[in-house]
């Protein structure tokens, strides 16, 4: 995985950053926590441009987010949970997680398009509800590109400052996304043994 993200780091700079964090919102096993420190590490070495850098990789987050927003736009509460309810149990969703998803959405508004964006898996999910609550796309936009400036800034600059010490954390980040990735297919199987069945009617 790390040495994945880094030849796409390199050969495909900005816009390599850019389809990364893109794909990180459809496919969370591809890590921000990975992809912008090594980005932040070029930028240190005068490879790319820092500020260029985190624009990539905030655009590509938001633009990752988009069709999660649409999803739940187009296909609306109840058909989420209909869906949730027959394949749910690939997903290891139920119809009572999205109506957990909801009812934060629905007492928290606006903040937890923003905080989302600042915390794993939960940063992709959050669209949904957006979606299906028909949030206006400005303000989804606005804190989208809010929350995800500052994740993506965060993570960059700690690329960019310990850029002298690349190699040793080039040594350790591939084993241990190795080990995240081990751990999510691990919560995943765990998840998908012991998701209770329930029919489309219940719901």
């Amino acid at each position: 995985m790390f040495e994945f993200i880094v030849n796409i780091v390199q050969q495909g700079s900005y816009a390599g950053v850019f389809l990364l964090m893109a794909l990180e919102n459809l496919f969370p096993p591809i890590p921000s926590e990975l992809i912008m420190p090594l980005a932040g590490f070029s930028a240190a070495r005068g490879d790319m441009n820092v500020v260029l850098v985190v624009l990539a990789g905030t655009l590509g987050s938001v633009i990752g987010a988009l069709p999660w927003y649409y999803a739940g736009k187009r296909f609306g509460l109840e058909r989420i949970k209909r869906l949730a309810s027959r394949h749910g149990r690939w997903m290891t969703v139920s119809p009572d997680d999205v109506d957990t998803a909801m009812h934060r959405f629905e007492r928290h508004g606006r903040a937890v398009v923003f905080f989302g964006r600042l915390i794993p898996a939960i940063r992709t999910l959050i669209s949904v509800p957006a979606g299906i609550n028909r949030m206006r796309m400005a303000p989804f936009l606005a804190f989208s590109i809010a929350g995800s400036l500052l994740w993506t800034g965060v993570l960059t600059a700690a690329g960019f400052i310990l850029n002298s010490q690349y190699e040793r954390v080039a040594e350790y980040l591939d084993p241990v996304s190795k080990g995240v990735l081990i751990l999510i297919a691990g919560i995943y199987v765990y998840r998908l043994v012991t998701h209770p069945v329930q029919r489309a009617d219940e719901t």
